[in-house]
């Protein structure tokens, strides 16, 4: 679930202490410098798209692991993904995928084509055992193959 920056800002990860844009900003030129929307649309024209697993949640805070279980409801993934096909799923950190886990692959059928996913460290600063280069050197292994941008010649 987005932190309170984000949800006062109505956009994903606007905590400027949270690495994604920055990471975003390395890989496909979709960094800070640019407006909310460019950074999307950046974003959006190689391929990727953000979307949380949660829709809903109760938290006291920012933290992912201040939301309270009893309140989480998952974002419709079956509706989403037959509206766009997706290659692989990544999350951004342990809690996404977890809930991943607990709600949305449990509802799958063998007629259903599960993407493949892959958990990745978590961009938030809350997240320190990781620097941010070797973060983005995480996310970069991750979304290179997929998206052939050219930061990923570097």
């Amino acid at each position: 679930m987005p932190g309170g920056e984000s949800l006062r800002q109505q956009q994903y990860y606007a905590f400027e202490r949270n690495c994604f844009w920055w990471i975003m900003g390395e890989l496909f030129g979709a960094g800070w410098e640019l407006s909310y929307e460019q950074r999307v649309a950046r974003i959006t024209d190689c391929g990727l798209a953000v979307w949380d697993v949660l829709a809903s949640c109760e938290r006291h805070g920012s933290l992912d692991s201040a939301i309270e279980a009893a309140s989480e409801e998952v974002n419709d993934f079956h509706g989403l993904l037959r509206a766009f096909p997706v290659d692989l799923i990544l999350f951004n950190g342990g809690k996404a995928e977890q809930a991943w886990k607990r709600y949305v692959r449990p509802l799958w059928t063998d007629s259903m084509v599960v993407p493949p996913s892959r958990r990745l460290p978590s961009t938030s600063p809350a997240y320190a055992a990781l620097s941010r280069s070797a973060k983005l050197a995480q996310w970069r292994a991750a979304l290179c193959d997929l998206t052939g941008s050219p930061a990923c010649e570097t």
